[in-house]
């Protein structure tokens, strides 16, 4: 039998709790999500869990996040008293929780965030728990060089997936198009290459049952309980 509709909690449960932050984690955890996203930058040495490339809209800071240094950064409020969080912290908080997709955003972040997963594999996490993503695809081209363990899935935005360069030259597990941009027919065009497809940002319940009826394998939602759980 089929599985379900992976429930994936978008920067955790962000409908609910300030987003990217281990308060709104634990919460998606707590309402029994399958695996969690949350997006990264590097700065100074350190991996932070941080969606903009600027500090205004997710914290009281200002400017570009990479003009500030990590003790800077982590002085911020990222909403309700929360820090922006260490990437280590999140999977201090997740393990043997809940898998973890990891979306490069930031520059340059390919080469720390496979070093970091491989030391993470060292201590309990498996390769099959987690999947890379991103939009800046020449990164997990990057990352695939490091080290091919690493499952990745290219991300789309109202544009066709290129299904060749998916699966022959990024040797991709899925393709992660835009909730608008998903039909019947792109679910089953990359289900007959090998691709899943796991699609964002699901929120509205009639959406939520348009994926269902379209097939796709998962969803990422800010609000995790309207997906519910695969029981």
């Amino acid at each position: 039998m089929r599985k379900q509709l992976l429930n994936i909690g978008h920067r955790g449960a962000m409908g609910h709790v300030p987003e990217n932050t281990l308060a709104s984690f634990q919460r998606a955890i707590d309402m029994g999500v399958d695996w969690i996203e949350l997006d990264v930058y590097a700065v100074d040495g350190e991996l932070i869990c941080i969606h903009d490339d600027t500090l205004d809209r997710t914290t009281n800071g200002t400017g570009n996040v990479m003009d500030h240094s990590l003790a800077q950064l982590r002085e911020l409020d990222a909403g309700d008293g929360q820090q922006i969080p260490l990437l280590s912290e999140v999977f201090d908080l997740c393990k043997g929780k809940v898998k973890i997709n990891v979306e490069l955003k930031g520059p340059n972040t390919a080469a720390p965030v496979v070093a970091f997963l491989e030391q993470q594999c060292q201590q309990g996490w498996s390769p099959d728990q987690l999947l890379l993503s991103s939009f800046e695809h020449d990164q997990l081209l990057a990352a695939k060089a490091m080290n091919p363990i690493f499952a990745r899935a290219g991300l789309y935005y109202a544009e066709d997936p290129n299904f060749d360069f998916l699966v022959n030259t990024l040797e991709a597990v899925a393709v992660n198009p835009w909730v608008d941009d998903v039909t019947p027919e792109l679910v089953d065009a990359a289900h007959a290459v090998g691709l899943q497809v796991l699609v964002y940002t699901v929120n509205d319940p009639v959406d939520i049952s348009w994926m269902r009826t379209c097939k796709v394998d998962g969803v990422f939602t800010n609000y995790p309980e309207r997906v519910g759980g695969n029981s």
